[in-house]
């Protein structure tokens, strides 16, 4: 073991005792200890710096108006009673017992074009609502919409990942597709066992500051479920739609000028931050009536910003912490050392593995991998298209293990779900380390079956 490796396992060990037993705030403690890590493998101090600064930037220009948007939906959803009425809708048709099936599958297929963050800021009170009405653990059903989330977005392309890994590997993307959907679709169902029978026995209440009274109150003015999907669903299509010009109809972001008019437009408002936005004004429309009284301190506007104050300096401050990790050149090592152990189709799951742990970031796990090993699939033995599709997969399964302190999407489920650091180890990073060896599994026996 690399004294790399030993130092990022003190640290994550570091995180959990200064965040669970001492109380220290996240941000404190991830900014330090992703400092400490820093000196101690021997980065620059300049470049410490650097990291830190790029670190928090990157993560807030990348997500940074998404959360913001996403709170501010939310409030408007919760406090006009508009995700009440969905939940109610959701709940006919589910009943109590399969709410976090529910998430899962919506999460799944929202992430296919939505960036796992994004889908779950958008779906995060939906859930809350349906976990409130039903009066169930909001533990479950959020995992659930988590896992679901993740699934997709490293397993079934058109999401970059995949679609980056399939390109390097020069895999068939219809195989890649095909072959992702089903081992995503059955390791999210084994992952649903491990929701059920461990994580929804741990009781969070979904709005501990919402009443039974107060929800019935909101009911009585509630828009409809109709209108109320709306500000969710209409920034999904958007998105979906740019998606949908980039890796399917071939439009590429460096040939901007040449679109088409309608498709600089489309492409325009699919961009995450314009499509919430969009959203944003949509959720205006859910009161019975606008006052100036929302829009103040006090108000929805001003308690949902607050909110996401804290949800912006610990997602970013995650983002320093893996941003530090990557530079200091961890990621690098590990696939070095990897890259020479030959077992089958099991070499791309560990090394993409290996590499998410160490940086945090799903979607660099997938090309950092895809970029290593491209030069020696042959010598691997995958030369066939279906052995490249299935190391994309194998890849992809890998980059869901595991999501922890340095990946920004452990702490936007984290903190919008009320759990703590130590219940984020027990609940997602488990979760992701089921789901994406479970998937692992699912491919060997298909690999062993078919090849």
């Amino acid at each position: 073991m690399t004294k790399s490796v030993i130092y990022l396992i003190i640290s994550v060990l570091l995180i959990i005792f200064l965040t669970s037993k001492l109380k220290v705030h996240p941000f404190v403690v991830l900014l330090l200890v992703a400092i400490l890590y820093g000196i101690v493998s021997g980065m620059p101090l300049n470049q410490i710096i650097d990291s830190v600064n790029k670190g928090f930037g990157n993560t807030m220009g990348g997500i940074g108006m998404i959360i913001i948007l996403g709170v501010i939906i939310g409030a408007f959803l919760e406090n006009s009673g508009g995700a009440y009425a969905l939940a109610e809708k959701v709940l006919k048709f589910t009943g109590v017992n399969k709410i976090p099936f529910a998430m899962a599958i919506i999460g799944w297929f929202v992430s296919i074009p939505v960036f796992a963050d994004s889908g779950f800021m958008l779906l995060s009170p939906l859930n809350k609502s349906l976990s409130k009405k039903a009066g169930i653990s909001l533990a479950g059903s959020a995992i659930a919409l988590a896992l679901g989330l993740t699934a997709a977005h490293t397993l079934v392309p058109p999401t970059p990942g995949p679609i980056a890994a399939a390109h390097y590997l020069k895999a068939d993307l219809g195989l890649v597709m095909l072959f992702g959907i089903f081992i995503s679709l059955g390791a999210l169902a084994i992952s649903l066992v491990f929701i059920k029978k461990y994580v929804s026995k741990t009781y969070i209440d979904p709005s501990p500051d919402v009443s039974e009274e107060k929800i019935s109150e909101l009911l009585k003015s509630k828009p409809s479920a109709l209108k109320s999907v709306i500000p969710i669903f209409v920034p999904i299509i958007l998105i979906v739609i740019k998606s949908l010009f980039t890796s399917v109809f071939g439009y590429k972001t460096e040939d901007y000028e040449t679109f088409p008019v309608f498709v600089k437009i489309l492409s325009f408002l699919g961009e995450p931050f314009m499509a919430l936005l969009i959203g944003g004004f949509l959720s205006l429309t859910l009161p019975k009536k606008l006052s100036s009284d929302m829009f103040s301190t006090d108000g929805w506007i001003g308690k949902a910003l607050v909110a996401a104050s804290s949800i912006l300096l610990i997602t970013g401050a995650g983002g320093i912490f893996g941003q530090v990790l990557r530079d200091s050149g961890i990621a690098i090592t590990l696939g070095e050392t990897l890259s020479n152990v030959h077992i089958s189709i099991w070499l791309p799951f560990l090394l993409a593995a290996a590499i998410k742990t160490a940086q945090g970031s799903s979607t660099v796990a997938l090309v950092t991998t895809a970029s290593i090993l491209a030069p020696m699939m042959a010598t691997l033995g995958f030369e066939t298209e279906l052995q490249k599709a299935m190391v994309v997969i194998a890849i992809g399964a890998g980059s869901t293990v595991v999501s922890h302190a340095n990946d920004s999407f452990f702490w936007v489920v984290t903190q919008l779900s009320g759990m703590d650091v130590k219940m984020g180890y027990r609940f997602h990073t488990l979760g992701t380390a089921i789901l994406g060896t479970s998937a692992a599994i699912l491919l060997f026996l298909t690999y062993l079956i078919l090849t």
